[in-house]
């Protein structure tokens, strides 16, 4: 206990203790993912000096220099590092609600969710010259009904005098594969207004991303991730499993719902914008154990810098490792997460 310093605030109406150690680790994190976004602005088809950057984020430099900085390479960075940041913790409030290291939103059809809603949405507003006949500003709303549907689709179907964590996961699965499915089948039949965006969304990209989805995605994301950090306590007893859970005090199944809510909202938010960004949901929060533990007062923030580090490094190699062709940032990360994910089914076969 001699790392950990009680923290007292508002005349001790608010009270708890701090890991200091884990905090140390978390501030370094947290710098490396600061250093990685601004270093992200500099690279691109053309390479603007770091202290070039420094000063257009000052309000100064050329216009050259804020047109690139500001109106191109700002906005993707800002939707990679928040959509990251989202992915992570919902892997990791999946992982302690189920108690399987193998949870992710991919794993149990949250992604698919929105990946159908996004193409089935191209579908069938695309008219007979497969042009779009509403605004493409729609699409992320319909990104975040799909996956946040669902995910509560997963939950009622996996319910049987309660949800327990494999039935979870198991039902997760076949309603990923039947989502995954129905997206194919609707890329191949329908009239798809220009598919090879499509493809692109399914795989994860930040690309074609704005001010405007910029100015939504921080707001809604940090409020979700408030939430996460408020209730980290209920998520703790969740995993000491639940008979123990029931005795002490906690509603288990109205508790699990709620936590499988937000983190339907997470990856829903984050999709909407960045699209399917694969394993980033299964890698970051198994990564931050390693380094603070499992506890998810420390557990949830670790989660969160190490996922938005995750997708800006997977969005900085998309755009300059193959210049002038750029390559979506979930191609990047599934390369990594899926024998990530093998690695992970040998070294826990039992679960």
């Amino acid at each position: 206990m001699k790392h950990f310093k009680p923290i007292r605030l508002l005349q001790n109406k608010i009270s708890f203790l701090l890991d200091v150690r884990a905090s140390k680790k978390i501030s370094i994190i947290s710098i490396i993912a600061i250093a990685v976004f601004l270093f992200s602005a500099s690279l691109g088809e053309s390479f603007i000096n770091p202290v070039k950057v420094f000063q257009v984020l000052m309000g100064k430099g050329t216009e050259f220099d804020q047109l690139i900085i500001v109106d191109f390479r700002l906005p993707r960075i800002f939707i990679a590092a928040f959509a990251g940041m989202a992915l992570a913790v919902a892997g990791a409030i999946l992982q302690g609600i189920i108690k399987n290291p193998l949870a992710s939103p991919d794993i149990i059809g949250i992604s698919a969710g929105g990946s159908v809603a996004v193409v089935g949405f191209l579908a069938i507003f695309s008219d007979s010259n497969h042009s779009l006949t509403v605004s493409i500003e729609w699409l992320p709303l319909a990104g975040f009904i799909g996956a946040t549907f669902v995910g509560m689709i997963v939950y009622l179907f996996a319910w049987k005098d309660g949800v327990t964590p494999n039935r979870l996961v198991l039902i997760g699965i076949g309603v990923s594969a039947f989502m995954q499915a129905i997206t194919t089948m609707l890329m191949i039949i329908g009239p798809i207004y220009k598919a090879s965006e499509a493809n692109k969304w399914i795989t994860g990209s930040v690309k074609s991303a704005t001010w405007e989805q910029v100015q939504i995605i921080i707001p809604v994301i940090l409020a979700l991730l408030l939430i996460t950090i408020f209730i980290t306590r209920q998520l703790n007893v969740q995993e000491l499993g639940d008979d123990m859970a029931g005795s002490l005090g906690q509603s288990v199944q109205k508790t699990r719902l709620l936590l499988l809510i937000l983190s339907s909202s997470l990856v829903a938010s984050a999709i909407s914008f960045a699209g399917a960004i694969g394993f980033v949901g299964l890698m970051a929060p198994h990564i931050a154990r390693r380094i603070v533990g499992p506890s998810f007062s420390v557990l949830i923030p670790t989660s969160a810098a190490i996922g938005a580090l995750l997708v800006m490094v997977a969005d900085i190699i998309g755009r300059t490792a193959f210049s002038p062709l750029e390559v979506p940032a979930g191609v990047f990360t599934a390369a990594i997460g899926a024998p990530y994910f093998i690695y992970l089914l040998f070294r826990n076969p039992r679960k």
